[in-house]
Formats: C-alpha cells, sequence, structure tokens
C-alpha cells in the first residue's frame, strides 16, 4: 500500500520537491536601499581623509572617521549622502559639504541544491535565478529545471516562495534549486 501511494505521489506533478511552496510574494519596486554586509564608497569632497569605503555592520551602521557610527541599513544612498551631509554640518567639521554615496559590493547571493558549484557569490544588478544557476556552474543532471525556491528578507521579515527561472534575484537572496524525481 505504501508503494502504491509512493509511486502515485512521483506520477503527480504536485508532488515535486518544492513544489507546495507558495508562489514567491510579489516586492514592491522602488529605490535601493542598502543592508548589513554592503560595501559603500563615500565620496566627500575636497575631503581625502574622510572619504573611503565602508561596509554598513550587523547593526546596519558605517563608521565614518570624525563622525562615528551612521545609520545607513534602509536607506538610500541620496539619504545616506544627506545624513553624512547633515552630521558634518552639525559637528561643525564643513559648512557646507558636497558627499556623494555609491555602492561598492552588493550582499552577496547564495545558491543551494542541484548546481556545479553551490555556494556564495557576487550579487550583480538585473540577475535572474537562471543567471544565478549559470555562475553556480549550470544544474546538475538531477536538477529540477522548471522553478525555484528563493528565500528573501525584506525590512528584517524572512519569506520563501516559489519563483520562475526569470525572476529577479536581489542582494542577499538564497536560491535553492531542487532534485527531480526520475
Amino acid at each position: 500500500m505504501a508503494t502504491t501511494t509512493a509511486v502515485s505521489c512521483l506520477l503527480l506533478a504536485g508532488c515535486a520537491p518544492g513544489s507546495g511552496l507558495p508562489p514567491l510574494p510579489v516586492t514592491q519596486s522602488g529605490p535601493y536601499t542598502l543592508g548589513p554586509g554592503e560595501q559603500v564608497r563615500v565620496v566627500i569632497f575636497g575631503q581625502t581623509q574622510l572619504t573611503g569605503r565602508f561596509t554598513v555592520n550587523d547593526r546596519g551602521q558605517i563608521s565614518v572617521p570624525l563622525l562615528g557610527q551612521i545609520p545607513a541599513s534602509g536607506l538610500t544612498t541620496d539619504q545616506l549622502e544627506a545624513s553624512i551631509e547633515d552630521d558634518l554640518k552639525e559637528k561643525k567639521i564643513l559648512l557646507n559639504p558636497s558627499v556623494s554615496v555609491e555602492i561598492a559590493e552588493y550582499r552577496p547571493i547564495f545558491i543551494l541544491g542541484e548546481v556545479v558549484k553551490p555556494g556564495q557569490y557576487p550579487y550583480e544588478p538585473g540577475m535572474t535565478a537562471l543567471t544565478t544557476v549559470a555562475i553556480a556552474g549550470g544544474f546538475t543532471y538531477r536538477a529540477q529545471t522548471g522553478y525555484v525556491s528563493i528565500l528573501r528578507t525584506v525590512d528584517g521579515h524572512s519569506f520563501e516562495g516559489r519563483a520562475t527561472r526569470g525572476e529577479p534575484i536581489l542582494p542577499g537572496d538564497v536560491v535553492t534549486i531542487f532534485e527531480r524525481y526520475f
């Protein structure tokens, strides 16, 4: 009886690994916000000693010389620029600062499961689930190639869902490729 149930399950599309996951919720498109692990390049015009590359720490802050800890997680680069300018004025370090912030290195992405080289990889804007598979060496011969699982954290809340191969990937995403039944 148990083998009959197992065979029936294998023949049904709904029993494939990961097929029971809900669809990946749509994430709001909008300006990109910074998160822990990202590196930003801060340029303060005319102030080479304050200019540099800073990593957003696990508390969501960057440490800038003379300014100390500045909240960065959840901010856009424009908002971080304004925050640094305000701090420079408030602490009377510069009267009229000109600050530029750009992302130097995004949070990495992770790919697990049935790919040739699972692991951590650098994020590049415009990535899709399928391009992450390509970066990880491609599918193994056992891979379920029709869909993937994506674990995503937004505003401190993590959720997992099934996604198509063309789903856009965001920094920090964990992509899982399931094993298919033969």
